[in-house]
């Protein structure tokens, strides 16, 4: 790493230590990448320096190695944010694109929406892509059409920046160093080829015989075609039955992650739905008993008020000059006082209860209304502290 890629760290990168550590690792493992500083042009306009990994990485497929060109971009926060992965297709490619990789050559892939700052590095990340890309390689060679010269790339395509037309940044094929294996067993060196890169793999749905293709599975019972040179209706009917099989089998991992997830939505709404139902059984439960004490509470009245009926009753009839009023006596005149004032201020209260009837029905004035109102209002008042001055001086509970 050069002195100006260190120094655009230092200056820019909020991780500056740990940013250089993890390129350097990567480095150390897959040489053909070259670190390099270049201008990264957002989707709303904006542009920014950025580290940009450049170069190729080896891929297995089908029995031969190819080199597929990548680009990865380093933000500001790495690592606590994903890298942003780009594959550079050159003039003789064509993008191949897939769940994996858009029309723009963005790569997208379950380790980057999982990035963690702690447990995900760059040296992993180029491990899935291997894998990823080794069952179903991004690129895929012009039919009829030889690669050029692997170092020269085209200009800026749209969606991202421009390719570095430098041939360090598109190396030859050469053995790299063992790295560690991701999800199995890897391939610890790549062979150097001498006559260049080789070729990549052929368009869907393209049927070449150029021996430097990698064949497609030939199934038991069918001769190779290039034992004969031609191809039969056989390794056209295998090819097809493998195409349509891979399809059917994505298809249904498609939908068995949908259902899976369904099932996860449907088992959390059910979890919910039984919580709610333990919540109303204890809500019914609680009314239930109020009800039943309201409903006691209503019977123990309507028992007191018929005893009351009855004792006026008999009262009346032993003597008809009755009067309320005179049936109470107090033992104290402080008692008496108390009571005289408790009369008074309910008498008061439904005076005011009255006139708003009064008021509601039309029947006084508003001016009529306010006015007695607070007359009676302020005469209530003035009962009430008599109460309490009157319970204190008794010695009975304010």
């Amino acid at each position: 790493m050069d002195s100006y890629v260190s120094s655009h760290l230092q200056k820019y990168y909020k991780n500056p230590d740990k940013t250089k550590r993890d390129v350097q690792n990567l480095l150390q493992h897959y040489r053909g990448l070259q670190p390099k500083v270049e201008t990264f042009v957002f989707n709303d306009g904006a542009s920014k320096q950025l580290l940009c990994l450049g170069g190729t990485i080896p891929v297995h497929y089908k029995g031969s190695d190819y080199n597929i060109p990548v680009a990865l971009w380093l933000l500001e926060t790495h690592p606590v944010n994903a890298p942003m992965v780009f594959v550079r297709p050159t003039s003789d490619m064509r993008l191949r694109i897939s769940k994996h990789v858009d029309h723009n050559g963005k790569v997208y892939m379950p380790y980057l929406h999982v990035w963690s700052a702690n447990e995900s590095d760059l040296v992993a990340l180029v491990q899935v892509m291997i894998i990823i890309f080794g069952e179903q390689p991004p690129v895929y060679s012009v039919a009829g059409q030889p690669p050029t010269n692997p170092a020269a790339y085209p200009g800026s395509l749209a969606g991202y920046p421009p390719y570095p037309t430098s041939a360090t940044a598109y190396p030859p094929a050469t053995p790299y160093p063992p790295y560690p294996p991701v999800n199995g067993p890897a391939s610890t060196s790549y062979p150097s080829y001498s006559g260049g890169y080789p070729p990549y793999p052929p368009a869907p749905g393209a049927i070449v015989s150029n021996s430097a293709y990698p064949p497609y599975p030939t199934p038991a019972g069918v001769t190779n075609a290039q034992s004969t040179g031609t191809i039969s209706e056989d390794h056209i009917r295998a090819s097809l039955l493998s195409a349509v099989e891979d399809k059917v089998r994505r298809r249904l991992s498609e939908i068995f992650a949908q259902s899976q997830a369904e099932i996860e939505t449907l088992k959390k709404t059910e979890n919910e739905l039984r919580t709610g139902q333990s919540k109303l059984e204890d809500l019914g439960r609680r009314l239930d008993q109020e009800q039943n004490e309201v409903e006691r509470s209503i019977s123990s009245l309507k028992e007191r008020n018929s005893e009351l009926e009855d004792s006026l009753g008999k009262l009346k009839l032993q003597d008809k000059n009755f009067d309320v009023d005179e049936a109470v006596v107090t033992t104290a005149p402080i008692y008496k006082q108390l009571l005289n004032a408790y009369a008074e201020e309910a008498a008061t209260e439904d005076a005011i209860y009255y006139l708003g009837e009064g008021l509601r029905r039309g029947v006084i004035e508003l001016d009529v209304f306010l006015k007695n109102v607070r007359s009676l209002s302020r005469k209530q008042f003035m009962l009430r502290a008599l109460m309490e001055r009157c319970r204190q001086q008794a010695g009975l509970n304010v």
